[in-house]
């Protein structure tokens, strides 16, 4: 039997991403964003919405840096949701944690972070249901720690944190248990 729970943001899994930008002053303002999705081939959609300091700070820069955040890196990746950098200016600082100048962008790249989006800003996308930014992807840096031998990402090696929006957890990804465009095709016959 199915059960009516009303509206509620239902989807599972969410990426954990960590989107950094410079703030006025050069310094590092990173967000817990859950609300991301890869838009064509080299794009990304962060739902955020105008409020956020980081947003400010893109809209400003042109430019902002997604990090995929690991289990690993789990504390500061909660605290980067937590606190905020409207109220919190050295929340970066806090953390301990360290960025360097992305070679692409005007962008923070956080080090910590195995896997790094490096965006210019694409445009931003405000209509009455959404607001949106859209950054154009102009590198992927990743540590060769959570690569395959074949030198793409491995998603276990990764071991990336996603956002669970019924409970309010964090959850690592389990087993490969199929492979895309081929789990399926006994059906194409």
């Amino acid at each position: 039997m199915r059960k009516n729970l009303g509206i509620i943001p239902a989807l599972f899994p969410m990426p954990v991403t960590i989107v950094a930008a410079y703030d006025e002053a050069g310094v590092v303002n990173p967000m817990n964003a859950a609300w991301a999705m890869i838009s064509d081939m080299d794009k990304i959609a962060l739902f955020i919405d105008e409020d956020h300091k980081t947003t400010k700070n893109i809209r400003q820069t042109k430019a902002f840096t997604v990090s995929i955040a690991d289990a690993a890196h789990m504390d500061v990746a909660d605290f980067f949701g937590i606190a905020t950098g409207n109220k919190m200016s050295d929340k970066f600082a806090r953390s301990g944690y360290h960025a360097e100048k992305s070679a692409f962008v005007n962008a923070p790249i956080i080090t910590e972070f195995p896997v790094t989006l490096e965006c210019e800003l694409a445009e931003i996308v405000e209509t009455e249901n959404l607001h949106a930014i859209v950054g154009k992807i102009v590198n992927v840096s990743a540590d060769e720690s959570v690569l395959s031998e074949n030198g793409k990402i491995d998603p276990k090696k990764l071991n990336a944190l996603i956002f669970d929006q019924f409970q309010s957890g964090y959850y690592t990804i389990g087993e490969q248990v199929g492979k895309a465009w081929n789990a399926g095709k006994d059906l194409m016959k």
